[in-house]
């Protein structure tokens, strides 16, 4: 039988973290055919590979270069969320972190209706995927793509953070908080850095490799306007390229992996979202699904700065030291509070600063649990017209108390023994007012999350399985899923979702379900 060429037994929206894994892992069956469609280009680009080079692309056309509607939390500025628009997604343009999240972001999942999701079901997944160049092989592998290590800079490395935080109260210093030790107590960060010292991507550790596979195909420079609906079934999708649309097939699924903003997005124009907003714009109804775009969560990063008496030269990475706190005192928690410090200005982020006329190093109080949490929609019919994005950034007033609680314990940091010779005085936020100094300078760390939850109750978008509510073959892989966004950087988690999804699409295949999702609430 002859198959027509844009028939697909797969087709991948978005080859981003998520998506290079999927591609990679559902392309290993010979039987199946497999298509990405990516809206960006190539990423055969210097300043992708350079560790340093990645603020270079933010604004490029490797970048969404998305923006916020003005947020009153933050002064009513409109914050810019840079996203990648180029083969391996944000994995191509990040600053390359790799924190899979607490063992209790991963649990709180499961314990919302996200069954298959625990910490300990989601393990050997993490451990596939990487090749550690540390050990502790219990909790790490060596056998995955994807190049994983700690902080590679001998520069960026801090002994006196490491020591300062155990002197004000803190464990002892543990490098691998993706091990036993998730939290308080200070360590280095782990990168998705090859041994080379270049970027590893999703798409240098998962698509590159594969590339020559016969029944892989992988189309960039193309977006997907939305999927084709057919009596609640998904059989493929409507894209534009060069100005003309063209329909591929799927005839088994579609997997939208275009992350947090774009997935809802083209849920959104497929007629798949809250009937209300469809009906607004005027997108006839497939399915009523009242969160889509919903639960919008991203993390907020604060800069605290302090003039340093030590002489360090400047370094390609944006840090390389960290410590996961909880402000609030809840033991089952997660930490909410991510530490990172700097011990001298990154060479990436020289052209962006004031000159502080001397050495400085810098710490960044991240928000890594935020209560508020906002919403995607549509501006109109359009799939080129960027998406209306609110996160609601400090919307409840435990975020903002959260923050300022992080800036106490830098505060407390830079104040110990250890720590004395980077701490010559503290230039930000000094004597502003508390509140004033984080409504006008946090901003984004560009990790947005939850807009297509996982769950069981009425606001859940997908089903554990992934596959999206009341549609049949359709399915949503990416930070989208996440019922809370995890407690620091999401490229690891995303890499995991990509694992977790392929494993979900094959056991399907295998068993030979038809893939049909009805809620039970």
């Amino acid at each position: 039988m002859k198959v027509s060429k844009n028939s697909f037994d797969y087709i991948i929206v978005g080859a981003g973290a998520s998506g290079c894994v999927l591609a990679n892992r559902l392309s290993a069956d010979p039987t199946v055919r497999v298509l990405v469609l990516e809206a960006g280009g190539s990423d055969k680009d210097p300043n992708i590979a350079d560790i340093g080079g990645f603020v270079k692309l933010w604004g490029s056309d490797k970048d969404w270069n998305l923006k916020t509607i003005p947020q009153p939390g933050l002064l009513n500025r409109e914050i810019t969320i840079n996203q990648g628009k180029v083969l391996g997604g944000s994995s191509s343009i990040n600053a390359m972190m790799y924190v899979r999240g607490n063992s209790r972001n991963f649990d709180q999942w499961n314990s919302l209706g996200a069954d298959g999701w625990s910490y300990e079901e989601l393990l050997p997944l993490f451990k596939k995927l990487e090749d550690y160049s540390g050990g502790d092989w219990k909790f790490h592998n060596k056998d995955g793509e994807l190049k994983i290590g700690d902080c590679p800079e001998p520069e960026m490395r801090a002994p006196e953070f490491l020591k300062a935080a155990a002197e004000i109260g803190y464990n002892e210093p543990h490098w691998d908080y993706n091990g036993a030790r998730q939290e308080n107590s200070a360590g280095y960060l782990q990168f998705h850095i090859d041994r080379n010292g270049k970027r590893e991507s999703g798409a240098t550790a998962f698509l590159h490799p594969v590339m020559d596979r016969e029944n892989l195909v992988v189309i960039t420079n193309t977006q997907v306007a939305r999927v084709i609906i057919d009596d609640k079934k998904a059989t493929g999708v409507a894209v534009i390229k060069d100005g003309k649309e063209e329909i591929f097939t799927a005839t088994s699924e579609v997997i939208l992996s275009a992350g947090a903003l774009a997935s809802p997005k083209i849920l959104l124009l497929s007629g798949i979202g809250p009937k209300m907003h469809l009906e607004e714009i005027g997108i006839p109804v497939n399915a009523d699904l009242p969160g889509v775009g919903h639960n919008l969560q991203d993390h907020l990063q604060l800069p605290v700065i302090f003039r340093s008496g030590k002489q360090l030269p400047n370094t390609s990475l944006l840090t390389g030291n960290v410590l996961f706190i909880r402000s609030r005192k809840n033991e089952n928690a997660a930490p909410d509070i991510q530490i990172n410090f700097t011990p001298s200005l990154p060479a990436p982020l020289k052209p962006l600063l004031p000159d502080f006329g001397g050495q400085i190093c810098i710490f960044l109080a991240i928000l890594v649990q935020p209560f508020s949490s906002g919403y995607v929609k549509l501006q109109s019919t359009d799939p080129y017209a960027p998406p209306l994005i609110n996160p609601n950034y400090l919307q409840q007033e435990a975020d903002l108390k959260a923050l300022a609680i992080g800036v106490e314990v830098i505060r407390k940091i830079a104040g110990s023994p250890a720590f004395a010779e980077l701490n010559q005085s503290e230039i930000a936020p000094g004597a502003a007012d508390m509140e004033d100094f984080i409504r006008s300078q946090a901003s984004t760390l560009w990790h947005p999350a939850g807009t297509c939850k996982m769950g069981q109750d009425a606001m859940a978008v997908v089903n554990p399985k992934l596959q999206v509510w009341g549609i049949k073959n359709l399915r949503v892989a990416d930070a989208s899923i996440m019922p809370n966004v995890t407690s620091g950087n999401t490229v690891a988690s995303c890499f995991m979702i990509g694992e977790k999804a392929a494993a979900l699409i094959m056991e399907d295949k295998v068993r030979g379900q038809i893939t049909v999702s009805e809620k039970k609430y």
